[in-house]
Protein backbone atom coordinates (compact mmCIF):
# COMPACT_ATOMS: atom_id res chain seq x y z
CA UNK A 1 0.00 0.00 0.00
CA UNK A 2 1.23 3.48 -0.90
CA UNK A 3 2.34 5.52 2.11
CA UNK A 4 0.03 8.44 2.88
CA UNK A 5 1.41 11.96 3.19
CA UNK A 6 -1.79 13.64 4.38
CA UNK A 7 -4.39 12.39 6.88
CA UNK A 8 -7.65 14.25 7.49
CA UNK A 9 -9.67 13.83 10.69
CA UNK A 10 -13.46 13.69 10.39
CA UNK A 11 -15.79 13.64 13.44
CA UNK A 12 -17.47 10.25 13.63
CA UNK A 13 -20.87 11.76 14.36
CA UNK A 14 -20.88 13.91 11.20
CA UNK A 15 -21.68 11.38 8.44
CA UNK A 16 -22.46 14.18 5.96
CA UNK A 17 -18.74 15.01 6.01
CA UNK A 18 -17.47 11.48 5.35
CA UNK A 19 -17.94 11.56 1.59
CA UNK A 20 -16.61 15.13 1.35
CA UNK A 21 -13.46 14.08 3.18
CA UNK A 22 -13.02 11.19 0.76
CA UNK A 23 -12.83 13.65 -2.14
CA UNK A 24 -10.89 16.37 -0.29
CA UNK A 25 -7.52 15.41 -1.75
CA UNK A 26 -6.29 13.73 1.45
CA UNK A 27 -4.42 10.47 1.01
CA UNK A 28 -6.17 9.08 4.08
CA UNK A 29 -9.18 9.98 6.18
CA UNK A 30 -9.53 9.21 9.88
CA UNK A 31 -13.08 8.80 11.17
CA UNK A 32 -12.81 9.82 14.81
CA UNK A 33 -14.84 8.12 17.51
CA UNK A 34 -12.75 9.54 20.36
CA UNK A 35 -12.13 13.23 21.09
CA UNK A 36 -14.38 14.62 18.35
CA UNK A 37 -17.49 12.85 19.69
CA UNK A 38 -19.34 13.77 22.89
CA UNK A 39 -19.89 10.95 25.37
CA UNK A 40 -23.64 10.88 24.77
CA UNK A 41 -23.14 10.36 21.04
CA UNK A 42 -20.51 7.60 21.12
CA UNK A 43 -22.89 4.76 20.28
CA UNK A 44 -24.59 6.70 17.49
CA UNK A 45 -21.24 7.69 15.98
CA UNK A 46 -20.01 4.10 16.09
CA UNK A 47 -23.05 2.90 14.17
CA UNK A 48 -22.74 5.68 11.60
CA UNK A 49 -19.05 5.01 10.97
CA UNK A 50 -19.56 1.24 10.76
CA UNK A 51 -22.41 1.63 8.27
CA UNK A 52 -20.48 4.06 6.08
CA UNK A 53 -17.29 1.99 6.03
CA UNK A 54 -19.21 -1.14 5.06
CA UNK A 55 -21.17 0.61 2.32
CA UNK A 56 -18.46 2.76 0.70
CA UNK A 57 -15.70 1.88 -1.75
CA UNK A 58 -12.92 4.32 -0.80
CA UNK A 59 -10.83 3.68 -3.92
CA UNK A 60 -7.22 4.73 -3.38
CA UNK A 61 -7.96 6.73 -0.24
CA UNK A 62 -7.02 5.01 3.01
CA UNK A 63 -9.76 4.83 5.63
CA UNK A 64 -8.77 4.63 9.29
CA UNK A 65 -10.92 4.80 12.41
CA UNK A 66 -9.68 6.22 15.70
CA UNK A 67 -11.45 4.23 18.37
CA UNK A 68 -12.01 5.07 22.02
CA UNK A 69 -9.62 3.82 24.68
CA UNK A 70 -10.72 1.78 27.68
CA UNK A 71 -14.12 0.13 27.98
CA UNK A 72 -15.40 1.25 24.57
CA UNK A 73 -12.38 0.12 22.57
CA UNK A 74 -13.28 -3.49 21.78
CA UNK A 75 -16.89 -2.67 20.93
CA UNK A 76 -15.72 0.07 18.58
CA UNK A 77 -13.30 -2.28 16.84
CA UNK A 78 -15.82 -5.08 16.43
CA UNK A 79 -18.33 -2.64 14.93
CA UNK A 80 -16.07 -0.97 12.34
CA UNK A 81 -13.92 -3.94 11.30
CA UNK A 82 -14.45 -4.46 7.56
CA UNK A 83 -12.32 -5.23 4.48
CA UNK A 84 -12.78 -1.60 3.32
CA UNK A 85 -11.04 -0.40 6.47
CA UNK A 86 -7.31 0.30 6.23
CA UNK A 87 -6.86 0.03 9.95
CA UNK A 88 -7.39 1.30 13.48
CA UNK A 89 -5.80 4.18 15.34
CA UNK A 90 -5.37 3.28 19.00
CA UNK A 91 -5.20 6.25 21.39
CA UNK A 92 -3.19 6.39 24.61
CA UNK A 93 -1.21 3.19 24.04
CA UNK A 94 1.14 2.49 26.92
CA UNK A 95 2.44 -1.00 26.20
CA UNK A 96 2.90 -3.60 23.47
CA UNK A 97 0.49 -5.89 25.35
CA UNK A 98 -2.37 -3.51 24.55
CA UNK A 99 -1.58 -3.81 20.85
CA UNK A 100 -1.31 -7.59 21.08
CA UNK A 101 -4.81 -7.69 22.56
CA UNK A 102 -6.19 -5.70 19.60
CA UNK A 103 -4.29 -7.90 17.15
CA UNK A 104 -6.05 -10.97 18.56
CA UNK A 105 -9.42 -9.20 18.36
CA UNK A 106 -8.84 -8.19 14.73
CA UNK A 107 -7.80 -11.72 13.84
CA UNK A 108 -11.32 -12.80 14.82
CA UNK A 109 -13.18 -9.89 13.18
CA UNK A 110 -11.21 -8.37 10.30
CA UNK A 111 -8.72 -10.99 9.18
CA UNK A 112 -5.03 -10.37 8.50
CA UNK A 113 -5.34 -7.18 6.45
CA UNK A 114 -6.23 -4.52 9.03
CA UNK A 115 -3.29 -2.42 10.19
CA UNK A 116 -2.73 -0.57 13.45
CA UNK A 117 -1.28 2.77 14.45
CA UNK A 118 -0.48 3.41 18.10
CA UNK A 119 -0.87 6.92 19.45
CA UNK A 120 1.75 7.67 22.10
CA UNK A 121 0.22 10.15 24.55
CA UNK A 122 1.74 9.34 27.95
CA UNK A 123 5.16 9.11 29.55
CA UNK A 124 4.70 5.33 29.82
CA UNK A 125 4.05 5.17 26.09
CA UNK A 126 7.21 7.13 25.28
CA UNK A 127 9.44 4.68 27.16
CA UNK A 128 7.57 1.68 25.74
CA UNK A 129 7.74 3.02 22.16
CA UNK A 130 10.44 0.56 20.95
CA UNK A 131 8.32 -2.43 22.04
CA UNK A 132 5.08 -0.90 20.76
CA UNK A 133 6.70 -0.29 17.37
CA UNK A 134 7.47 -4.02 17.10
CA UNK A 135 3.96 -5.12 18.06
CA UNK A 136 1.78 -7.05 15.55
CA UNK A 137 0.14 -5.15 12.68
CA UNK A 138 1.91 -1.92 13.60
CA UNK A 139 2.09 0.34 10.51
CA UNK A 140 3.36 3.48 12.22
CA UNK A 141 3.49 5.26 15.57
CA UNK A 142 2.13 8.72 16.29
CA UNK A 143 2.38 11.32 19.00
CA UNK A 144 -0.74 12.76 20.60
CA UNK A 145 1.10 15.89 21.57
CA UNK A 146 -1.64 17.77 23.43
CA UNK A 147 -2.37 14.81 25.71
CA UNK A 148 1.32 14.05 26.09
CA UNK A 149 2.14 17.60 27.14
CA UNK A 150 -0.67 17.44 29.70
CA UNK A 151 0.59 14.12 31.04
CA UNK A 152 4.12 15.47 31.36
CA UNK A 153 3.01 18.79 32.83
CA UNK A 154 4.63 20.73 29.99
CA UNK A 155 3.80 24.04 28.39
CA UNK A 156 4.39 23.12 24.76
CA UNK A 157 5.07 26.42 23.00
CA UNK A 158 5.04 27.09 19.25
CA UNK A 159 8.71 26.10 18.84
CA UNK A 160 8.08 22.63 20.24
CA UNK A 161 11.39 22.18 22.10
CA UNK A 162 9.53 20.87 25.16
CA UNK A 163 8.53 17.75 23.18
CA UNK A 164 11.82 17.29 21.32
CA UNK A 165 12.84 14.20 23.32
CA UNK A 166 9.47 12.53 22.76
CA UNK A 167 9.47 13.34 19.07
CA UNK A 168 12.96 11.94 18.55
CA UNK A 169 12.16 8.85 20.64
CA UNK A 170 9.16 7.97 18.46
CA UNK A 171 11.08 8.53 15.22
CA UNK A 172 14.03 6.42 16.40
CA UNK A 173 11.79 3.62 17.67
CA UNK A 174 10.07 3.47 14.28
CA UNK A 175 13.35 3.26 12.37
CA UNK A 176 14.69 0.58 14.73
CA UNK A 177 11.53 -1.52 14.27
CA UNK A 178 11.52 -1.14 10.50
CA UNK A 179 8.00 0.32 10.33
CA UNK A 180 6.86 3.45 8.48
CA UNK A 181 8.02 6.77 9.94
CA UNK A 182 5.44 8.58 12.07
CA UNK A 183 3.32 11.33 10.56
CA UNK A 184 3.52 14.67 12.32
CA UNK A 185 0.84 15.41 14.89
CA UNK A 186 -2.06 17.78 14.38
CA UNK A 187 -1.83 21.53 14.66
CA UNK A 188 -4.93 23.34 15.86
CA UNK A 189 -3.88 26.37 13.84
CA UNK A 190 -5.66 26.08 10.49
CA UNK A 191 -5.89 29.81 9.79
CA UNK A 192 -2.21 30.80 9.64
CA UNK A 193 -1.08 28.41 6.92
CA UNK A 194 2.39 29.98 6.65
CA UNK A 195 3.01 29.16 10.31
CA UNK A 196 1.59 25.69 9.74
CA UNK A 197 3.93 25.14 6.78
CA UNK A 198 6.93 26.30 8.80
CA UNK A 199 6.01 24.02 11.70
CA UNK A 200 5.60 21.10 9.30
CA UNK A 201 9.08 21.72 7.86
CA UNK A 202 10.54 21.62 11.36
CA UNK A 203 8.85 18.29 12.02
CA UNK A 204 10.05 16.93 8.68
CA UNK A 205 13.61 17.77 9.68
CA UNK A 206 13.10 15.64 12.81
CA UNK A 207 12.17 12.60 10.72
CA UNK A 208 8.38 12.75 10.54
CA UNK A 209 6.85 11.95 7.15
CA UNK A 210 3.37 13.26 6.35
CA UNK A 211 1.02 15.12 8.63
CA UNK A 212 -2.31 14.64 10.33
CA UNK A 213 -4.70 17.51 9.56
CA UNK A 214 -7.89 18.76 11.17
CA UNK A 215 -9.00 21.01 8.29
CA UNK A 216 -8.86 20.59 4.49
CA UNK A 217 -6.95 23.90 4.21
CA UNK A 218 -3.96 22.20 5.86
CA UNK A 219 -3.69 19.47 3.25
CA UNK A 220 -1.88 21.37 0.52
CA UNK A 221 0.86 22.96 2.67
CA UNK A 222 1.46 19.64 4.42
CA UNK A 223 1.83 17.84 1.10
CA UNK A 224 4.09 20.58 -0.27
CA UNK A 225 6.62 20.07 2.50
CA UNK A 226 6.88 16.33 1.94
CA UNK A 227 6.86 16.34 -1.88
CA UNK A 228 10.33 16.82 -3.42
CA UNK A 229 10.79 19.33 -6.21
CA UNK A 230 11.64 17.87 -9.63
CA UNK A 231 15.17 19.30 -9.38
CA UNK A 232 15.75 17.49 -6.09
CA UNK A 233 14.48 14.21 -7.55
CA UNK A 234 16.73 14.60 -10.59
CA UNK A 235 19.71 15.25 -8.35
CA UNK A 236 18.87 12.24 -6.19
CA UNK A 237 18.65 9.96 -9.22
CA UNK A 238 22.01 11.28 -10.43
CA UNK A 239 23.54 10.44 -7.05
CA UNK A 240 22.25 6.87 -7.25
CA UNK A 241 23.41 6.46 -10.85
CA UNK A 242 26.89 7.69 -9.98
CA UNK A 243 27.21 5.30 -7.06
CA UNK A 244 25.85 2.36 -9.05
CA UNK A 245 28.49 2.97 -11.72
CA UNK A 246 31.38 3.34 -9.30
CA UNK A 247 34.06 0.66 -9.09
CA UNK A 248 34.22 1.01 -5.32
CA UNK A 249 31.75 1.83 -2.58
CA UNK A 250 32.12 5.57 -3.10
CA UNK A 251 31.79 8.03 -5.98
CA UNK A 252 31.80 11.75 -6.70
CA UNK A 253 28.80 13.84 -7.65
CA UNK A 254 28.79 16.56 -10.31
CA UNK A 255 30.10 19.09 -7.76
CA UNK A 256 32.96 16.85 -6.69
CA UNK A 257 31.43 15.93 -3.34
CA UNK A 258 31.82 12.41 -2.00
CA UNK A 259 28.92 10.00 -2.39
CA UNK A 260 28.76 7.03 -0.04
CA UNK A 261 25.99 4.72 1.14
CA UNK A 262 24.71 7.23 3.71
CA UNK A 263 24.23 9.87 0.99
CA UNK A 264 22.63 7.23 -1.25
CA UNK A 265 20.12 6.33 1.47
CA UNK A 266 19.01 9.94 1.63
CA UNK A 267 18.69 10.01 -2.16
CA UNK A 268 16.56 6.86 -2.14
CA UNK A 269 14.22 8.49 0.38
CA UNK A 270 13.74 11.45 -1.95
CA UNK A 271 12.96 9.22 -4.93
CA UNK A 272 10.59 7.12 -2.82
CA UNK A 273 8.80 10.21 -1.53
CA UNK A 274 8.38 11.57 -5.06
CA UNK A 275 6.98 8.25 -6.17
CA UNK A 276 4.59 8.25 -3.21
CA UNK A 277 3.31 11.73 -4.10
CA UNK A 278 2.87 10.66 -7.71
CA UNK A 279 1.08 7.45 -6.78
CA UNK A 280 -1.30 9.46 -4.62
CA UNK A 281 -2.30 11.47 -7.66
CA UNK A 282 -0.30 14.62 -7.03
CA UNK A 283 2.07 15.91 -9.74
CA UNK A 284 5.68 16.46 -8.74
CA UNK A 285 5.91 19.86 -10.44
CA UNK A 286 4.82 22.96 -8.55
CA UNK A 287 5.97 21.35 -5.31
CA UNK A 288 8.60 22.67 -2.96
CA UNK A 289 11.78 20.80 -2.16
CA UNK A 290 12.99 22.37 1.08
CA UNK A 291 13.65 19.08 2.86
CA UNK A 292 14.53 17.09 -0.24
CA UNK A 293 17.27 19.44 -1.41
CA UNK A 294 18.91 19.35 2.00
CA UNK A 295 18.79 15.55 2.12
CA UNK A 296 20.25 15.09 -1.35
CA UNK A 297 23.35 17.09 -0.57
CA UNK A 298 23.76 15.42 2.79
CA UNK A 299 23.97 18.83 4.47
CA UNK A 300 22.48 19.43 7.91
Amino acid sequence: MTRALTYLYVPGDRPARFGKALTSGADAIVLDLEDAVAAARKSEARDQVASWVAGTDPGRVQVWVRVNPGALQDEDIRAVAHPHLTGIWLPKVGSAAEVEHVDALLARTAGPGAALSAMIETAAGIFAAPDIARAPRMRFLQLGEVDLAADLGLEAGPVGTALLFARSQVVAASVAAGIDPPPAAVSRNFRDLDAFRSDTRTLAELGFVGRVCIHPAQLEPARDVFTPAPEAVQQARAVLTALDGARSGVALDSNGFLIDEAVARQARRIVERAETAGANGMPNNARTGHIAARETTGKS
